[in-house]
């Protein structure tokens, strides 16, 4: 099964990132980079807009200018936050897009394994098995 709503997309995929900004040494870490991050994802539409230097998650249509964005499908971005998805690779093979600055994408990459683990844990604590890759 995948996600079903834009919602759905939003709570876990944007959640993993307040999950970050939650854990001192990981936000202060991705504060650092100074990265605003745009995710579109397709199948379900959605956009995630994450101010790394501020440590948000910015609300659904905020007016945020990134200065890295990513496109691709929600099931890939679910993938990704399980370990299952090495983003080098899917660039190359296209299933992940990026536009803006990809240096600083690729370092903020080694963070988010930290994370893999929380967003399984997530998935299963709200009994979302189905998501899990």
């Amino acid at each position: 099964m995948a996600f079903s709503t834009s919602d759905e997309v939003r709570r876990y995929i944007g959640g993993i990132f307040e999950a970050a900004f939650a854990d001192d040494e990981l936000r202060e870490k991705l504060s650092a980079t100074g990265v605003v991050l745009r995710s579109t994802f397709t199948d379900p539409d959605a956009d995630i807009v994450v101010d790394m230097g501020a440590g948000k998650v910015l609300p659904a249509g905020a007016d945020a200018t990134p200065n890295a964005t990513m496109t691709m499908a929600a099931e890939v971005g679910n993938a990704y936050w399980q370990g299952k998805i090495n983003l080098p690779l899917a660039m190359a093979k296209g299933k992940i897009t990026v536009d803006g600055n990809v240096a600083s994408l690729l370092k903020l990459a080694p963070l988010s394994k930290q994370l893999f683990p929380v967003y399984v844990e997530t998935l299963k604590a709200d009994g979302r098995t189905d998501l899990i890759a």
